[in-house]
């Protein structure tokens, strides 16, 4: 049952997502505030009811609630409580609005950016299982909006800090004085939290990158002396610093398990989303395309691969049919001759291409590529755990 940390109790709430339980706060302050709010299902709702009583609240008593960000596990059951107002990033607004507008640019979006990554036919019909996932969000609008350096009103000491990444939206609530963040699902205990593809603001704008954004989100907490993350799923977190430095290598290790498996051929962003993820990409094609795509923006950020286009679809030529072509050496050597990469330690359980900042040895980066994989323990990429709702 809840109980008490402070002025801060977790409660667990179920969801029909693989991610399993979702965590919700309810936070003491000049108003009694509930931090996200889980889906929208009668389970979740009598779940919470009974919590609240374990606390001695109903809820009729939750007077505001703080969305964390627009994802349906995160939203779902302010529907539920009509007499608290609402508050997130204004970019939550169109999803927990969703008029007609927003569902049409939604469903153009996906089936644009999947046929440009030669996503098979008889898989789009993954897009209507992905849209129907928002039946499980809230629908009703924000009361006002949050935004960097703000304070939330009736919490005083709980200032927002922007984390987006894992969706456009993300907020995360920090409280100086006690060390302590309420991070959502930007920084979680045991799986990497899934930078998720969205449509931009505008349509016809350039698309965001979620991974760039999260990557740098996550060396944006590393500026707080933070102690303590209650997060969006699973346990709390400490030692975050350390957490964070590791969940950016193995991030580094993913994109470049990318780079050497175009290494010696083109492939469709379709084909490497196969590869990298052969027994979930059918049935998790949303979650599993945008880990894809993310490593493809991380790998194209740092050089390579180049984004090509045949017959209107994009394709990712290998880097040593690139240096073929031109003669030159190996793009996927760009950016690192003569530099140092670093030797995690050997406890660290993961293999992969480590950025020059980290070390407790040193290997020659003029090296062809697949020598700069360090390994420790196991040979494949990190294993993905998919997070989020929608």
């Amino acid at each position: 049952m809840a109980e008490w940390c402070g002025n801060i109790a977790k409660i667990s709430l179920p969801t029909p997502f693989p991610v399993g339980d979702v965590n919700v706060y309810v936070v003491k302050g000049e108003a009694l505030t509930l931090i996200d709010a889980g889906v929208k299902t009668e389970a979740a709702w009598q779940r919470f009811t009974e919590e609240l009583g374990s606390l001695r609240l109903k809820p009729e008593d939750i007077e505001q609630v703080v969305l964390t960000h627009h994802h349906p596990d995160h939203t779902g059951l302010v529907d539920f409580l009509p007499q608290a107002k609402v508050y997130g990033h204004t970019l939550c607004q169109r999803w927990l609005v969703r008029d007609e507008s927003f569902l049409q640019e939604y469903r153009d979006f996906y089936r644009g950016l999947f046929e440009a990554l030669s996503v098979p036919p008889e898989l789009m019909g993954n897009l209507r299982r992905m849209e129907k996932t928002l039946d499980f969000a809230g629908n009703r609008p924000l009361d006002g909006t949050l935004a960097e350096g703000m304070e939330v009103d009736g919490l005083p000491g709980w200032f927002v800090i922007e984390t987006p990444g894992h969706a456009q939206s993300h907020i995360s609530l920090w409280n100086e004085k006690e060390g302590v963040l309420i991070g959502g699902d930007h920084i979680l205990a045991t799986i990497s939290s899934n930078p998720m593809l969205e449509p931009p603001v505008s349509r016809g704008a350039e698309r965001p990158k979620p991974q760039l954004q999260y990557n740098a989100s996550l060396k944006k907490i590393k500026g707080y002396p933070v102690r303590l993350v209650f997060s969006g799923h699973g346990q709390e977190v400490r030692h975050v610093h350390a957490l964070i430095d590791r969940r950016i290598l193995r991030q580094h290790e993913r994109a470049m398990h990318v780079k050497e498996m175009l290494e010696d051929r083109a492939l469709t962003g379709f084909e490497i989303c196969k590869n990298l993820f052969p027994q979930a990409y059918e049935r998790e094609l949303g979650l599993t395309m945008s880990e894809t795509v993310g490593q493809l923006d991380f790998a194209i950020h740092r050089g390579h691969p180049r984004r090509g286009r045949r017959k209107g679809r994009e394709i990712f030529p290998g880097s040593r049919l690139i240096s073929k072509k031109s003669g030159e050496k190996s793009r996927a050597l760009a950016g690192f001759r003569g530099r140092t990469a670093k030797v995690p330690p050997p406890d660290a359980g993961f293999c992969g291409f480590l950025p020059p900042s980290v070390s407790t040895g040193r290997l020659r980066a003029d090296r062809p590529f697949r020598e700069l994989f360090v390994c420790a323990g196991v040979r494949q990429p990190a294993k993905t755990v998919f997070t989020g709702g929608g």
